[in-house]
């Protein structure tokens, strides 16, 4: 009777994956995911122990992997992996090594159903030592020859791992040789102890029958010789036997130690190894820069597994080359001279383990460096010596069928030899590896094509006039400058700057005879330009914006509005205006001011400086401003800029006059910097106050320095603003005349130097 289920969905997923592991193991260089494909199987069905899969695929995927692995006997070699440990766990070996053979195929078919939905398997013993398997497809079912073959290399496993002597396994009916079903008899050798244990019991019975034969002849013969003779051999068939049983106990027991001891060790790498995939998952799904994924993927494997040293090789962008990128375990010595090496890889004749893995995609395992010596060059050799490496293991990093690069290992203090398994291990990651440098090099390709256009685009703006060639930018650069003064984030800076650069972009619909004029624009044509910050917004928000760049068309087109909601197009003000239109509004007004244009002449930098001042708060955020200040006077004068961005002081002992509207009074100066000084006089000067400073250069003979100021802090009696200072008024310079100025910085650079004291 046929069962209830799907008639196409015949094979349990863990078939495959017995045949997945068993090809990894023995035959790492080929791509599994092949066979899969072509029989249209998912790695992730195979690896739902509930997924089922059709005849039609498990054909297809039979027929692939014997031409990928040019094995025709794999059917039979993954039935015996199929009962391995490796296979089907340390644990269920542990179980069935309780049980027997006997009883092992006793369960087969309650297990079979587990797997196999195609036919029924029924199993009757023959004896202590053999058993009768038989096989039945149900109707309308045709199995394959390769699966026979597969029962049978199952069924050998099974029977070794009771006996280290291969079953024999006798095939008396076969469905592919004309028969009804598969039967199978398998048998396996009696153990000695069981010899024994026979040849005592038929021992006993035949001299029983003698003893009593003796007694009738001679019944004090018997009793005096006979008996004796008889119990002692019997005695000795007994100890031999409980010998033997003892010593297949303890065989047994040492057998079940070891499974428990290879379960727990097992239990210690997958969990290992898992944690490993989960941290490789972290460190390759975030980042966005190959160096950043390498390094995160090099201190995973150094930390998980059990190699002493490690390193990742990249083909360059030619093919031409393979490169050192990163790598764990070596010296300073050693990493200069990785660095400081390549690898060809279009040399003709070239021999080198890492040029041929790399094109012919498949691992090494090189046991001894030693027997490479006559297969290197000189060069190679070398280099094998200098680094100290005796064995290592070189797997190809591929992605979409094409070799980009090489991960390497050895073992160099620990000693342990590098294993089969280890290659395996590492060809499961070298694909990950090679996913995430390609898709890392696509987003990179990506994200310099998004930002080589936003350039385009802000420069055929700018292109329309000469005097504003290059505004947007500079306006950038200013922008960028004020954000890293502020310590705003880099995802915010970055939104920052692509507002930057398109923040004019409206300006293309704004007539040639407006944007050109020479002279003052009327109030018509400054209304027709004030257009261009809604058609900005209008036209970038045609653009499919994602991500952190969503609201780049709201900042771009915000860039004029005002703190105090004076400004366009929408009158917004405060909180409500975006950060990034606040930090470009300033680096506009500067950039636009500074430079020349058709109805001006460019304004010195002071007055800009003064202008921005003088709207802050009103127009601009006064802590941008501030922020732009700082920014740009380290730009100008780093030597006199520290590295917090507030100007360097220097000591400077100088009569000072200040004047008030009501009042005048003198001081002496105790410290200066480029944007003002400490004066100490006897009765402090209100905080806000502006006032009109004269003061010389000790050691310069330049014009005294005149300067419009504003105090800023005050030490007094009450308030103290710095402890360390007499009475006095810290002082503001808010204006001073370009020769003034210059004067100025060409003191506090000498003193710098130590020129001046």
């Amino acid at each position: 009777m046929t069962p209830k289920f799907s008639r196409d969905l015949l094979y349990n997923s863990r078939i495959i994956d017995t045949y997945v592991k068993l090809v990894k193991r023995h035959h790492p260089e080929v791509d599994t995911g092949l066979a899969l494909t072509f029989a249209g199987m998912r790695g992730y069905e195979v690896a739902d122990q509930s997924h089922w899969f059709t005849q039609q695929q498990i054909d297809r995927f039979y027929e692939k992997i014997v031409m990928l692995t040019g094995n025709p006997r794999i059917a039979r070699e993954a039935g015996r992996y199929a009962a391995s440990v490796e296979a089907i766990g340390a644990m269920r070996q542990y179980i069935l090594g309780l049980v027997g053979p006997a009883h092992a195929f006793g369960l087969i078919r309650n297990a079979s159903s587990k797997f196999t939905r195609s036919a029924l398997y029924q199993s009757k013993r023959l004896s202590d030592h053999s058993v009768e398997v038989v096989v039945s497809p149900y109707a309308g079912i045709e199995e394959k020859k390769f699966q026979c073959e597969n029962r049978i290399g199952f069924f050998e496993a099974v029977g070794m791992m009771f006996n280290d002597n291969m079953p024999v396994i006798e095939h008396p009916e076969c469905l592919f040789d004309g028969g009804r079903h598969c039967r199978y008899i398998i048998s396996w050798r009696r153990s000695s102890a069981d010899w024994w244990s026979k040849t005592r019991d038929i021992s006993a019975i035949a001299l029983a029958g003698a003893c009593g034969a003796a007694a009738l002849w001679d019944p004090l013969l018997a009793a005096r010789t006979l008996v004796p003779a008889s119990a002692a051999i019997v005695a000795g068939f007994t100890c031999m036997a409980k010998a033997k049983e003892n010593r297949e106990l303890q065989r047994s027991h040492e057998n079940l130690f070891d499974s428990s001891e290879k379960l727990i060790e097992q239990m210690n790498i997958n969990y290992s190894n898992s944690l490993m995939n989960n941290e490789i998952g972290q460190a390759i799904s975030a980042p966005t820069d190959v160096d950043e994924i390498l390094a995160n993927v090099l201190q995973v494997l150094e930390n998980r597994l059990d190699f002493d040293r490690g390193m990742i090789l990249l083909a360059d962008r030619e093919q031409n080359e393979l490169l050192f990128r990163t790598g764990f375990g070596y010296s300073q010595e050693q990493l200069a001279t990785l660095n400081s090496i390549s690898f060809h890889l279009n040399k003709p004749g070239s021999r080198g383990v890492f040029v041929v893995a790399y094109h012919e995609q498949r691992p090494f395992l090189v046991d001894d460096v030693s027997e490479l010596k006559d297969k290197l060059s000189q060069r190679s050799y070398s280099l094998i010596e200098k680094l100290g490496a005796r064995s290592f293991i070189c797997c190809p990093i591929i992605c979409e069928g094409q070799s980009i690069g090489l991960l390497a290992v050895d073992n160099l203090q620990s000693k342990r030899p590098l294993q089969q398994s280890d290659v395996s291990l590492l060809m499961g990651i070298a694909p990950m590896l090679g996913i995430s440098i390609r898709n890392a090099d696509l987003l990179n390709t990506k994200e310099r094509l998004f930002h080589s256009t936003l350039e385009v685009l802000a420069a055929t703006i700018d292109a329309r006039d000469p005097l504003t060639a290059g505004h947007s930018k500079q306006v950038t650069e200013y922008a960028i400058g004020i954000c890293q003064t502020l310590n705003v984030s880099d995802e915010e800076t970055e939104r920052i700057r692509v507002a930057s650069l398109l923040h004019d972009y409206g300006k293309i619909g704004v007539p040639d005879n407006i944007l050109k004029k020479q002279g003052r624009l009327t109030e018509e044509e400054y209304d027709i330009v004030k257009t261009h910050t809604s058609k900005t917004q209008s036209i970038l928000e045609g653009i499919n914006f994602e991500g952190i760049y969503h609201n780049i068309p709201a900042i771009a087109g915000a860039h004029h509005e005002n703190i105090d909601g004076s400004g366009y197009p929408r009158g917004l003000k405060g909180d409500d205006i975006p950060l990034g239109a606040l930090v470009i509004a300033v680096a506009d007004f500067f950039e636009a001011i500074t430079s020349k244009r058709h109805y001006r002449e460019p304004m010195p930098t002071e007055i800009a400086y003064q202008l921005l001042r003088q709207h802050s708060g009103t127009r601009f955020d006064s802590q941008i401003v501030e922020a732009f200040i700082r920014y740009h006077q380290k730009q100008q004068y780093p030597h006199l800029i520290d590295d917090h961005g507030r100007p360097k002081r220097v000591a400077c002992r100088t009569d000072v006059s200040l004047r008030t509207n009501s009042r005048a009074s003198k001081g002496l100066s105790e410290d200066l910097s480029t944007q003002g000084m400490f004066v100490s006089v006897p009765e402090p000067i209100q905080e806000g106050t502006i006032i009109r400073l004269h003061f010389t250069l000790p050691g310069l003979e330049t014009n005294p320095i005149e300067a419009l100021a504003k105090i800023v802090w005050t030490n007094n009696s009450c308030k103290k603003a710095k402890p360390d200072f007499p009475a006095g008024n810290g002082v503001h310079f808010t204006r001073m005349e370009k020769p003034a100025e210059q004067a100025l910085y060409n003191y506090i650079e000498r003193m710098q130097k130590g020129l001046l004291h």
